[in-house]
């Protein structure tokens, strides 16, 4: 079973709240549901991944200023057809940022989202059940900002309220300031 890997990462990740609990229960719920949950032709909704960077002091965050959604958001994406989402949060990280090294805090989950994402071309309304992982990079090494974003930027923790105000950002700004 293709989707054993990511239900085995899912049942041994804990929430922070009672509301993230939710989050990880339809999550289990629509994976098991969903023999495709990792593609994303699955046009109710899918897995993707995504990566909370940081620098090595715990003092920035790596966001990017997502073009289609026009939000500062952390790096991700699609998982198309890989159930190893530690992996997909590396690629993408990888992809968006132009930067080539990453190091794993953690290879637990660091956080579960599910949120909705607005109809675009020939995508309908759909939802993202986004699993999150906590990496670490060199603020040093050189951003590079891809068609998917209109900037990358490392922003200091405690700004990044300055940037947006997404429950789920602040929820893993909230996350790494206790670790």
């Amino acid at each position: 079973m293709h989707r054993r890997f990511l239900l085995e990462k899912l049942a041994c990740y804990r929430a922070s709240n009672d509301e993230e609990n939710k989050l990880i229960h339809a999550t289990i719920q629509f994976v098991k549901t969903h023999v495709n949950c990792l593609e994303r032709n699955l046009q109710t909704g899918h897995i993707t991944a995504a990566a909370w960077i940081v620098n090595a002091d715990r003092t920035h965050v790596l966001l990017t200023h997502h073009r289609k959604l026009n939000k500062w958001l952390q790096l991700g994406g699609h998982a198309d057809g890989d159930p190893d989402v530690l992996r997909v949060a590396i690629r993408e990280a990888q992809e968006e940022s132009g930067i080539d090294v990453f190091v794993p805090v953690s290879e637990d989950i660091f956080d579960i989202d599910i949120h909705q994402i607005p109809s675009f071309k020939s995508d309908p309304l759909h939802l993202h059940y986004d699993i999150r992982f906590i990496l670490e990079a060199d603020m040093r090494g050189t951003v590079k900002v891809t068609h998917e974003s209109h900037d990358v930027q490392w922003i200091p923790l405690n700004k990044v309220q300055d940037y947006t105000s997404e429950a789920s950002i602040m929820r893993m700004v909230k996350k790494t300031c206790l670790k």
